[in-house]
């Protein structure tokens, strides 16, 4: 794969370079990677561009038509040296960029000249490059997804059986663990990725197609035979690396694909701003928090401070993503019979940088959970604090078992929690209500004993069964299936 260089002055990409003094988009000098930012790139467009030509030569040669195996030969040796100066000195007089590049590469290959682009339109290597762009971009987004899996679940296993609060409406409810709240985490991110696989799976090529989809062009160049035209469409696929095309289409590839790519990819930054929100909740509590290096600051004026900056921007780019999703919906609702060209300007923003900014989520997702930090001893506190109010109707059972009365011990609890709560809300004390129903006789147990019936441990339920089966039968075989394809750095930028 080719880089995105980045020098210090000037951001260059395609043969391109962007100053300073000029706008240039933070998604690709900020949030997204090198690799997604070149699958955006011209570089990665035009080139894309050269080998369908090749496609196309080298099916309509095999099918029959008069071009040699030296022109093949030459159009292949000038697919990556793409001559941009004559490409853009030509469109400035034409104002169409894909004869622009016929053109170009015309120059380059002499003896080729006449053969490329026949009998195709320019949707054939637009649309068939943004398909092939997208399909790359989906399997760099499905790769980090595992990676995100993968560490999630070192996490998970590890904290499997860490007793902490669960909260309902963001109150304190009965206990989990820390490892099966990061279960929930990974069920999102699974079904994203059955998603996901769906999609990639059903993708396809546009083709050959013609002008609006009726391959009248090619029909002409092969004499009206139906069975050549059609295994044209075929060789292209698969010199692609499609096993398909669409069967029917207008000018374009119909726009519902890009509509049900970005849906796909909003689903995936909601997955991934709910963990952000949980995180930066949990941070604000003090019981976990987001990788902080050594030397960084977190506010100019507080320096105290350690703001959950990363979880906050995997927020931040998860509702640009969310939000970019309308964008090829309306698209695809107002297209007009085979094409109208109001998709373009829009789809050229919306496609790009929906995959960069998720591709920012992912990097920051992988870089968050692989370097979560957890602080055990405030977990405690706060069971601590909320604990002894769950755990009365333990205590009440195993009281009434050794000859209490069942109404009278609930009362006694009852006034003992009124007078407890009444300690925190009012004085900012501790909950005192263990003590006081161990200093009530009228319970027949030791403070021991009443000890052993409350520890957090006793209330977790299955919650470190279910990590460990949901671990072993649902992620691990996932890890395994992609393993070869999940060895991802990140470095995220700022």
């Amino acid at each position: 794969m080719n880089k995105l260089f980045i020098k210090f002055n000037n951001i260059c990409y395609g043969g391109f370079c962007m100053k300073r003094d000029s706008y240039n988009s933070p998604l690709n000098s900020r949030y997204a990677s090198p690799e997604m930012s070149y699958l955006f790139s011209d570089d990665m467009k035009y080139k894309t561009w050269r080998k369908l030509w090749v496609a196309l030569a080298e099916s309509e040669k095999e099918l029959g038509l008069n071009i040699s195996q030296e022109q093949i030969e030459e159009l292949k040796s000038n697919v990556e040296n793409i001559n941009y100066d004559d490409a853009e000195k030509k469109e400035k007089e034409i104002r169409h960029d894909v004869m622009s590049h016929v053109y170009a590469y015309g120059l380059q290959c002499p003896k080729a000249k006449g053969i490329i682009h026949l009998g195709a339109t320019s949707c054939f290597v637009g649309d068939n490059t943004d398909l092939i762009i997208m399909r790359d971009a989906l399997i760099i987004v499905r790769n980090k997804i595992i990676k995100i899996i993968e560490n999630l679940s070192d996490f998970a296993i590890r904290y499997k059986s860490l007793p902490t609060l669960a909260f309902t409406h963001l109150q304190p409810a009965q206990l989990t663990t820390v490892g099966k709240r990061a279960t929930l985490w990974i069920q999102d991110l699974i079904l994203d990725l059955e998603n996901l696989e769906f999609v990639i799976s059903k993708l396809r090529l546009r083709g050959a197609k013609g002008t609006t989809g009726t391959q009248a062009s090619f029909m002409k160049l092969f004499n009206n035979d139906e069975s050549l035209v059609k295994k044209l469409d075929y060789l292209i696929a698969h010199k692609m690396g499609f096993d398909s095309t669409y069967e029917v289409t207008g000018q374009t590839y119909p726009r519902k694909v890009d509509s049900i790519i970005l849906n796909t990819l909003s689903e995936i930054a909601q997955s991934a701003y709910k963990f952000s929100n949980d995180l930066r909740i949990l941070q604000s509590m003090k019981e976990m928090e987001e990788p902080f290096e050594e030397k960084q600051v977190g506010s100019s004026a507080m320096a105290y401070k350690r703001n959950p900056m990363r979880s906050e921007r995997i927020s931040a780019l998860s509702r640009f993503v969310i939000i970019n999703s309308l964008n090829p919906a309306i698209t695809a609702a107002t297209q007009w019979f085979e094409r109208t060209l109001d998709d373009s300007a829009n789809k050229r923003l919306a496609i790009s940088e929906c995959f960069l900014a998720l591709d920012g989520v992912l990097n920051l997702y992988i870089n968050i959970s692989k370097g979560m930090v957890v602080y055990e001893k405030v977990i405690q506190s706060h069971i601590n604090k909320e604990f002894p109010f769950m755990v009365t109707e333990n205590i009440l059972m195993e009281a009434v078992k050794r000859g209490g009365d069942r109404q009278e011990l609930h009362e006694k609890i009852r006034t003992l929690s009124m007078q407890a709560a009444k300690m925190v809300k009012e004085e900012g004390l501790d909950n005192d209500l263990i003590e006081r129903i161990v200093n009530d006789n009228s319970f027949y147990m030791s403070e021991e004993e009443i000890r052993s019936i409350i520890s957090p441990e006793n209330f977790i339920g299955r919650a470190a069964n279910q990590v460990e089966e949901f671990i072993t039968n649902t992620v691990t075989p996932i890890i395994k299936k992609y393993k070869d394809q999940i060895d991802i750095n990140v470095t995220i930028n700022v």
